[in-house]
């Protein structure tokens, strides 16, 4: 390399274009910038002994071992030949494999007591973990005991790669640039942290840093250098977060404080019950933003159950009550019907605003959908954009052109994790003035995810459950492994109805008559096989499997069609079954909701288009089918539609997947406790952070690569803490060009869009 590159030089240019092209397709790094931020997920040390038996099946993985035994065996009448060879680190043994020309050069290297780096996709062949024709580099040759000895002193970073590029090539590539820019004194590097910050937290300068997470001497180094990477992302990020809620503090808004003796006063002397602390305690926060001059933006969370809806319509009433209007934004058509029946119930006359019988100080609800007639459309438009209609409640169909409104004055978005930007966004802009925005989730969020992800809201926590509601108990049902398990689960089922209540039994998809869309409303596991699904209680006729968790894997989800049909031939014949999902007609999908809400129907069988929202107290068993499919939160959100009264709830949860596997462990941890933040602990790490800011929202990958939302709560309060001191004194950074630059680095076109929206 001729010249130091600047970061955001393409690595085309640098690196060479077939090596530049592996980086950009399959690991998403296009610039020299990229590969420099691209750290190593670990380190090989001498001593340590990589857990062999721990490797993940399909995922590509570096190994350092030792190679504990080679053997060539011929097949095919002697005319074709595989060589195997076992690695061992003292903890398990992996099994590599070679065909073909590649035994010949193998067999030379791979000898036993010899140490290498051994890449590859991990596979199963007669339960037995291997590397099937893996890229290998041998660690000093069998002679040369100091070569070894030379290298085991090392730390050598071991990289995110892919079966195309291999770590100790990344190594090299980054090696390059790191030679390069340390030649030339590191010249256009950008230190976003302020001196006076990095000086007063005692962290390492940013040279240093990097130097120190490739070629760390030390573990003190690598420790050092990710102390001060994480301290990049995590300001960097709050400094974003904080200009956002410093300008939405300047925008204007028309204060919405509720009329004395008006619509909410009536409404309150209504209720048959007391709200809770929790309740009363997050509505006065609601009602101080919305009697300010600038738009609330609040993030309302809370427990399955704890009465968000309460707030949520409370607030809307207030809104109505000084003039303005409240529309209410759902992600499915069930859930739209659901909140709209559930707000004109508890209303009551209040909902029948100049209606025959309407109360005086009522307003008009309405309901509005992509799926409703045109007269019924027509109606509601115009109850709109008269004023008539104080709260609309609707899908994204409120979100299009043709929606006007005579005053908007608070948007409130359930479930806001399922809608995009640019839908809120649209909402938002249909006010006068940007009306105030209540955000609700009913999935808890750890206080790190909430500074991190919903930075620019302010928080409100329901942690408290109305009186009357009853405990659920929570169990894994192990259908494979203990067959009269599942059976016995139906024989609940039919107790619970017997008693009088109701159950639902959840699948993962619809069924095969549905079409080449199998998909429901935003719920469905993507990928799903497309083949019938298994009797209940009944193993599948399988051809052999590679190891029980792939045999698992590999079997087709069960569908709502096929469950429902053999539930009401077999273990619950003579009981009243139906199936809701997402492909029905919005009609026929109300009228199955409100009859099962009316104990017209004894067993729902549906997919998790009944996952939030849907409230019936009589139903107090759920059957999860092939519940691993599902991740921990959405198994808490399902759960939490039963126990809703004062009979107490059951939540059997189905799985094929063996004892000791990371699924049975998952749904163990569901079974184990009620407490959703607990689990949404469980659930993020789990899945990892992926891009704080929203990557299903902004299409970047993850802009975190050492920062750890779980695990680094005290580098993100604090970072929160800085960069509003320094944004409350210099909204521009103007004062601070480097962080400037690094932010709109940071900032692409679509995060800045993201965080402008949010």
């Amino acid at each position: 390399m001729d010249s130091v590159p600047a970061l955001d030089e393409p690595l085309k240019k640098v690196l060479g274009g077939n090596t530049a092209k592996v980086m950009a397709d399959h690991l998403d790094l296009h610039t020299v910038g990229d590969l420099l931020h691209h750290y190593p997920r670990r380190y090989a040390e001498r001593g340590e002994l990589t857990r062999l038996s721990d490797l993940p099946l399909d995922e590509h993985v570096t190994v350092v071992a030792q190679v504990a035994d080679a053997r060539v065996h011929k097949f095919d009448r002697g005319t074709k030949q595989r060589l195997e060879v076992t690695l061992t680190d003292g903890s398990g043994r992996l099994q590599l494999v070679f065909f073909g020309r590649g035994v010949f050069a193998a067999q030379k290297e791979l000898l036993p007591g010899r140490r290498g780096m051994f890449a590859g996709k991990v596979g199963v062949f007669r339960n037995v973990r291997q590397l099937a024709h893996p890229a290998y580099e041998m660690l000093g040759k069998d002679d040369g005991a100091a070569a070894v000895e030379a290298w085991a002193n090392q730390l050598r970073p071991l990289y995110p790669a892919c079966a195309q590029l291999e770590s100790w090539k990344i190594e090299k590539a980054v090696g390059t640039l790191l030679d390069s820019l340390e030649a030339t004194g590191w010249d256009g590097l950008v230190d976003a942290l302020p001196e006076s910050l990095r000086l007063g937290r005692g962290l390492a300068e940013l040279p240093e840093a990097l130097l120190k997470i490739h070629r760390p001497r030390t573990k003190t180094d690598i420790a050092a250098a990710r102390d001060r990477l994480k301290w990049d992302e995590a300001f960097v990020l709050q400094v974003a977060l904080a200009r956002r809620r410093h300008a939405d503090a300047q925008l204007p808004a028309v204060p919405r404080a509720p009329a004395e003796d008006g619509l909410l006063d009536a409404f309150d002397e209504r209720l048959p019950f007391t709200l809770t602390e929790g309740q009363q305690s997050v509505s006065r926060e609601i009602f101080a933003d919305l009697a300010t001059d600038h738009p609330m933006h609040r993030l309302l969370q809370g427990e399955v159950g704890s009465g968000k809806t309460m707030v949520a319509l409370r607030a809307m009433l207030g809104v109505v009550d000084s003039g303005g209007q409240a529309a209410m934004l759902a992600p499915t058509e069930v859930l739209a019907q659901q909140h709209h029946r559930s707000i004109t119930e508890m209303m009551g006359d209040l909902a029948e605003g100049g209606m025959l019988g309407g109360s005086e100080q009522g307003t008009k609800v309405v309901l509005l959908t992509g799926s409703m007639g045109a007269a019924a459309r027509r109606q509601a438009l115009l109850d709109l954009v008269t004023g008539e209609a104080g709260i609309v409640v609707g899908t994204h169909a409120l979100i299009e052109d043709k929606v006007q409104f005579h005053d908007l004055g608070l948007v409130v978005v359930d479930e806001q994790h399922r809608f995009g930007v640019e839908q809120r966004d649209a909402l938002r802009s249909k006010g006068k003035q940007p009306p105030h925005l209540l955000v609700m989730t009913a999935t808890p969020i750890p206080r790190t995810v909430a500074m991190t992800v919903f930075g620019d809201l302010e928080t409100s926590v329901l942690d408290q459950l109305p009186a009357g509601r009853s405990p659920i108990a929570s169990h894994v049902v192990p259908a494979k492994d203990k067959p009269h398990f599942l059976a016995r689960a139906w024989e609940r089922v039919r107790e619970e109805v017997a008693a009088g209540h109701q159950a639902y039994v959840v699948c993962p998809r619809i069924g095969d008559e549905m079409g080449e869309d199998n998909g429901d409303e935003g719920a469905e596991p993507k990928g799903a096989a497309r083949k019938s699904a298994k009797p209940p209680g009944k193993s599948s006729a399988k051809s052999p499997a590679k190891s029980p968790e792939d045999e698992a894997e590999k079997r087709p989800p069960l569908a709502v069609l096929d469950i429902a049909e053999q539930l009401a031939k077999g273990p619950l014949r003579e009981l009243r079954v139906e199936v809701l999902h997402g492909r029905m007609q919005p009609e026929a999908k109300d009228e199955v909701m409100r009859r099962f809400a009316a104990a017209d129907v004894d067993v729902l069988v549906a997919t998790t288009v009944i996952e939030v929202g849907v409230n019936v107290p009589n139903a107090t068993a759920m059957v999860i089918m092939d519940a691993d499919r599902f991740g921990v939160s959405q198994l808490h959100q399902l759960r939490g539609r039963v126990g809703r009264g004062s009979a107490a709830g059951l939540c059997l949860l189905v799985s094929e997947m063996p004892e000791g596997s990371p699924a049975r462990a998952r749904l163990g941890a569901v079974a184990a406790t009620l407490d959703g933040f607990e689990l949404s602990r469980i659930d993020l790490e789990q899945r990892r952070e992926g891009d704080v800011l929203g990557q299903a929202q902004s299409g970047a990958r993850s802009s975190l690569r050492v920062l750890a939302v779980i695990d680094d709560e005290e580098v993100i309060a604090a970072a929160r803490e800085e960069a509003a001191a320094i944004v409350a004194a210099d909204p521009e950074l103007a004062g601070y060009p480097e962080l400037r630059t690094a932010l709109d680095a940071f900032l692409d076109e679509e995060r800045e869009e993201y965080l402008d929206k949010g």
